[in-house]
């Protein structure tokens, strides 16, 4: 006797009301978070964050943690020293919404503006900051080790004496201008003597400064100065984790409130929203979301028009560069 033909499979109806469920929230959860349905913001343009000013750039292949970067620079295009005033003043005057300056504490407790750990790379001097008082800082070549010719000439040589700053000479030689201090020690101590002159600022001129650094150090600015806006690895790391536990419902949570978050932008792929929603709802606790170019262990600026061309669509956030006179005739319109 010959077989009867197999029946159709059929789902049993409870599976079929599961999936049509579940295929609902996923909808759901899809158009709650898509930054493509969600447009760009009215009016809204990248924010420029001039990266020590306008400064030399270099290439970011092979450099490790010992590398001199004053001695692997691109032929200069611009006369500026990272770090002085007449670099943060370019930048402003080309556009830049905001600079971000280096603090580091000096022997005799200044607060002096300088990036390196040590002072043999970029200057005429050796050891560290923190062995040297202001005034003997004050005598060093800031422009001394700059090359792009693997030491054959040094273009910069001899243009940047005397032009160390300390963090206060550069509000006052910048008012009204936002700033972003990045602590270059991870010491308490340091965090508290910046947190000692902030505190000095009238609260209108302090709601535009950033603090960024090491945990101790920007943990001791915000214990005495809650109201200033800040950054480091673990105000970075809280806020992503509970974002990335609650983002999807569209709640930003209280770890992300007044907040910088700079974000390569391979990471933020992962963040709901990404790009230009999770922009806005950062925007609504008062958070500033700034994207880096790098892939490595080292951040890199958006410095040409290639760059630019990176951007995400409709890009509003901040941008990290060392060149906002070549950025910004690309981002501002007019």
């Amino acid at each position: 006797m010959l077989n009867d033909p197999p029946r159709p499979r059929r789902w049993p109806r409870r599976t079929a009301v599961t999936l049509a469920v579940l295929l609902v929230a996923v909808a759901g959860l899809y158009l709650r978070n898509s930054s493509t349905i969600a447009g760009q913001e009215d009016g809204q343009r990248p924010f420029l964050l001039a990266h020590r000013g306008i400064a030399q750039t270099f290439d970011l292949a092979g450099v490790t943690a010992d590398t001199c970067t004053a001695r692997i620079i691109h032929p200069p295009q611009v006369p500026y020293l990272e770090n002085t005033l007449p670099s943060l003043r370019a930048a402003f005057d080309a556009g830049a919404d905001q600079a971000e300056i280096d603090v580091q504490l000096t022997r005799d407790g200044r607060l002096a503006v300088f990036h390196d750990a040590t002072l043999d790379c970029r200057t005429d001097g050796t050891g560290t900051v923190g062995e040297h008082t202001l005034e003997e800082l004050r005598r060093l070549d800031v422009g001394y080790g700059y090359t792009a010719d693997g030491g054959a000439t040094f273009p910069l040589r001899g243009k940047g004496v005397g032009l160390l700053p300390t963090v206060p000479e550069v509000f006052a030689a910048l008012p009204g201008r936002s700033l972003k201090l990045d602590l270059k020690r991870d010491q308490q101590a340091d965090g508290e003597a910046l947190a000692a002159f902030l505190a000095t600022l009238p609260p209108d001129r302090l709601a535009t400064v950033t603090v960024s650094g090491g945990d101790a150090a920007v943990a001791a600015v915000a214990r005495r100065l809650p109201q200033v806006r800040t950054s480091s690895r673990a105000v970075i790391k809280d806020c992503l984790l509970d974002y990335a536990a609650l983002g999807w419902t569209g709640h930003v949570p209280d770890s992300c409130r007044h907040r910088e978050l700079p974000l390569p932008a391979r990471y933020g792929r992962w963040l709901w929203g990404w790009p230009n929603l999770f922009v806005a709802r950062m925007r609504t606790v008062d958070t500033r979301v700034i994207l880096v170019r790098g892939e490595g262990d080292w951040s890199a600026g958006f410095d040409t028009p290639a760059d630019v061309a990176e951007l995400p669509d409709g890009w509003a956030g901040g941008i990290w560069t060392n060149r906002t006179d070549v950025v910004a005739p690309l981002l501002i319109p007019g």
